[in-house]
């Protein structure tokens, strides 16, 4: 019901290398923490990575049934999911380096920041598009159990989302003033970021049903 040994570990290098990619979410945890510590980091962690237990539960309701029907629907969903990776890639190469943190605001109260974290990750559809991109690269349709697989890997990928966002909470006083300053270090990691989609959109153009 997992992904053979060889696929399971690249699948976990893979999550942990896309969660410590700068994206919305990260940087938003980065910059809250660098503004109001450690606590306000992990609460918004939580928050962001429970949101992601809905997109997993969408992505395997629907995944399930299109990796095992037509060729012709499995061929739109890697064309659709190559495309969609992308255009992450160009929007990652584009992004301009933060100049500054501007909102002064936060949440103090643990229940409102937890909210604010899980419903920045429901009200984003793209997470859920980038799992129909990302996981099914890891299914093994022949070896049965689709959505039981696509859970599980799923369910990783928040493991280690989880894990990579406590430590830049935590890291976000010292790492947060240094990448903020840093205009450099900011391109290097957008472009890492591009190459990183532009690789897992050449998977996913020869992963096979």
């Amino acid at each position: 019901m997992m992904p053979v040994t060889g696929d399971l570990s690249i699948f976990i290098l893979t999550s942990i290398l896309l969660a410590i990619a700068p994206g919305p979410d990260n940087l938003y945890v980065l910059t809250q923490s660098a503004l109001y510590g450690v606590r306000t980091g992990a609460i918004l962690t939580l928050g962001l990575c429970s949101g992601l237990i809905i997109h997993i539960m969408a992505v395997v309701i629907g995944i399930a049934t299109l990796l095992t029907t037509t060729p012709v629907a499995f061929i739109l969903v890697k064309v659709i999911g190559a495309s969609y990776l992308l255009y992450l890639a160009w929007r990652a190469l584009k992004a301009q380096p933060i100049s500054a943190l501007t909102d002064k605001r936060s949440p103090h109260n643990a229940i409102a920041l937890f909210r604010t974290g899980f419903l920045m990750n429901v009200s984003n559809p793209k997470v859920a598009i980038f799992f129909l991109a990302f996981l099914p690269q890891f299914v093994h349709a022949d070896k049965g159990h689709v959505s039981l697989q696509i859970l599980c890997l799923g369910l990783i990928f928040m493991a280690s989302a989880l894990l990579v966002f406590f430590v830049v909470a935590m890291s976000a006083a010292k790492l947060g003033n240094w990448l903020i300053r840093s205009s450099y270090a900011q391109s290097v990691l957008h472009t890492l970021t591009a190459v990183i989609f532009i690789l897992l959109a050449g998977r996913l153009l020869f992963t096979q049903p």
